[in-house]
């Protein structure tokens, strides 16, 4: 085996937070030495951000587990070095290493990130760089490894198109097998032709390779997406799989030497979500809902309290007060917790991602049992108008509630989250995010006189397989004009206090969300000028990407700032999540006349695609909607009051051809 550590561990006397790179953390696997043409295939999983970001992250977690099961696999892992070491490592020709064992990235056969965002696709290319392997695609030979991505900002791989040689669109526990078997093959053959490798991998289902297709254009327009080869699919589907209890993962999860982002034990209780939030790509590419069994989730959160040592367990998932067993499973968390020895017996439960109509007393009594801090609920949008557009279909009674809940078994700080910049946005859906965040202040203070709210907005961008796909995202300018009227209208409201993104970033963002191949060098030259680690604000600046725009004669109009057309080839068009392309465009067509849509969980199916071109259903623990799950129908709101007063209520709409019931809670 060889390692680099010898020439690493000089350095680390010299860089802000050395315990980044030494591995040894309580779960990690001990790698076998077997490298080379003989041996298991190598992985070597990458997170494209510092390690305490990226430790955290359940999917490299799950993926290194399943591979380091696996007779003909082996998997270790790597992070971003932050600055200080990137430079040190480049300055003493030191290569980017795995963290397991310091192995060069060099001597695996597979580089696979995982991308949790687009403003980390520099990165990737600053790390297959300091991996001694050529950035561009097209200069590797069958000697360098191959460069996979994956995640969710992988559903439009275009703008890395010269960068990757594969990019895995979905669910990944199922195909690194399928991948694994492919490159071991190529590898018992001699790795004698990279191109006979990539075509074999085009033909694995979920995983689509670039330079296997031929793309033409029409002006600012893409023409045409066309594969090379007539054994190579003209469309590639994701992968999903069926029954998340089948994949109890991970079982081992990794506790760190050093504080990392959300140091705790998590546990994934449901994977999709069909709330049908417009603006939500998580939401939508991860369809359908995949509940874990309610005693699995029990198990695994027994097992890892005893394994890790932690007292605080996140209970994780898209939404999570939306499983359908959460209260009954949050109660037997806290039973068997207290069971446990030492510290573990003292558990708290997190619930990361609350739904405000979800959100009951009893829960709010029963996470954070003790500790009574933030919590943050997310609204999107200041007025229910606006909220009917994007389909979050909450109401101010449901935030009010919920407010009131916390409050009243004694959280002392919110954290209300909203968007701006959306369809359909005026300067009155603004300022209701100011009277929102001042109605909860005030109920607040009903309880103790520390009670904040404190109001984040991001702005918003659109995304590859949403509804919104279509929609010309805002302008800088217009963004800031956003923020300043609403930080203008809390200025002097006591408890109030107004945080939001950069919107410069926001625009970068976009760049690299709707691109196409023309992005890559854009992505390239901002790399090269130093623009890693871009959704850092220290690291981030705007006129980065305007001198790469302007170099590769590209327009923020084009590529940003336009609406589409019904009619346009969109980078993406060839890769799909399962949605109907005239799903999501009625879904479009809906917003943009305020209907919404209930959750298909709870009421007749509006064909998306997903379930039936799948062959997968809703899998829930129980037949009963949660609090705040969709139950009734659009007359509910016309009787029962739940629409604020002088609102009117939305009337049902066709999407697609098929009559959705009407507006839900």
């Amino acid at each position: 085996m060889s390692s680099v550590w010898a020439r690493i561990e000089p350095l680390l006397a010299r860089v802000q937070k050395p315990a980044r790179y030494i591995g040894c953390e309580d779960g990690a696997i001990t790698p076998r030495c077997e490298f080379g043409p003989s041996g298991p295939v190598a992985w070597l999983l990458a997170y494209p951000d510092t390690y305490e970001i990226g430790l955290p992250n359940q999917g490299l977690q799950i993926l290194y587990e399943i591979l380091n099961e696996r007779d003909d696999a082996v998997a270790e892992r790597t992070y971003a070095p932050w600055v200080d070491l990137d430079a040190l490592m480049r300055e003493h020709d030191v290569p980017l290493f795995s963290v397991d064992s310091h192995r060069p990235a060099g001597e695996f056969d597979l580089l696979a990130f995982n991308l949790s965002s687009e403003l980390v696709y520099t990165n990737v290319l600053n790390m297959v760089d300091l991996a001694g392997i050529p950035v561009r695609s097209v200069d590797r030979t069958a000697h360098d490894p191959l460069v996979v991505v994956g995640g969710h900002a992988a559903f439009n791989p275009e703008p890395l198109a010269d960068f990757v040689d594969a990019a895995v669109l979905g669910e990944g526990e199922e195909v690194v097998a399928e991948i694994t078997e492919v490159v071991g093959r190529w590898k018992a053959a001699g790795r004698a032709d990279r191109e006979t490798v990539l075509r074999e991998l085009a033909r694995v289902p979920g995983v689509y390779v670039p330079s296997m297709y031929t793309v033409t254009y029409d002006g600012p327009r893409v023409a045409s997406v066309a594969p090379r080869y007539p054994d190579v699919p003209a469309t590639v589907d994701k992968r999903t799989i069926a029954d998340l209890g089948e994949w109890p993962y991970p079982k081992r999860p990794l506790a760190p030497l050093t504080e990392v982002v959300h140091d705790r034990l998590s546990v994934e209780v449901f994977r999709g979500c069909t709330r049908g939030c417009r603006f939500c790509q998580a939401g939508m590419i991860t369809r359908p809902v995949r509940e874990r069994p309610a005693d699995q989730v029990r198990t695994m959160i027994r097992d890892g309290l005893r394994r890790t040592g932690y007292n605080e367990v996140s209970l994780t998932s898209l939404s999570t007060a939306d499983f359908s067993d959460v209260e009954p499973v949050v109660h037997g968390v806290l039973d068997d917790a207290a069971e446990l020895p030492g510290s573990c017996g003292n558990t708290t439960i997190n619930l990361p991602s609350l739904r405000v109509d979800a959100f009951t007393v009893g829960l709010a009594g029963e996470v954070n049992n003790g500790r009574r801090s933030g919590l943050t609920f997310a609204p999107e949008a200041g007025s229910w108008r606006l909220r009917t557009v994007i389909n979050k279909l909450i109401t101010e009674e449901d935030l009010y509630g919920a407010v009131e809940s916390a409050f009243s078994q004694g959280w002392t700080r919110i954290k209300l989250y909203f968007l701006t910049g959306l369809p359909t946005e005026t300067d009155a859906d603004t300022l209701g995010i100011a009277e929102l965040a001042r109605n909860c202040a005030a109920i607040g203070r009903r309880y103790t006189n520390r009670a904040a709210i404190n109001v984040s907005v991001g702005g918003f961008v659109p995304k590859p397989h949403t509804p919104f796909q279509w929609f010309g995202q805002n302008t800088e300018a217009e963004l800031r004009r956003k923020i300043d009227l609403l930080r203008d209208a809390t200025r002097k409201v006591k408890g109030v206090n107004v945080k939001w993104h950069d919107p410069a970033a926001s625009v970068a963002e976009g760049i690299a969300s709707r691109g196409d191949r023309r992005i890559g060098p854009v992505i390239e030259r901002v790399w090269r000028e130093g623009g890693i680690f871009q959704e850092w604000g220290e690291c981030f600046d705007l006129r980065r990407w305007e001198r790469a725009m302007t170099a590769e004669g590209l327009s923020f109009d084009d590529v940003v700032f336009r609406h589409r057309t019904v009619d346009e080839v969109l980078p993406w068009s060839h890769l799909t999540a399962g949605l109907h392309e005239d799903f999501l465009w009625d879904d479009w067509q809906a917003a943009l006349a305020e209907h919404g849509l209930e959750d298909c969980r709870w009421t007749p199916c509006y064909d998306c695609g997903v379930c039936t071109g799948f062959g997968i259903e809703h899998v829930v623990a129980s037949p009963v909607p949660p609090a705040g799950g969709s139950q009734g129908t659009g007359q509910d709101l016309e009787r029962g009051g739940d629409a604020p007063a002088g609102i009117p209520v939305p009337v049902p709409v066709r999407i697609g051809g098929r009559a959705p019931v009407g507006v839900g809670s």
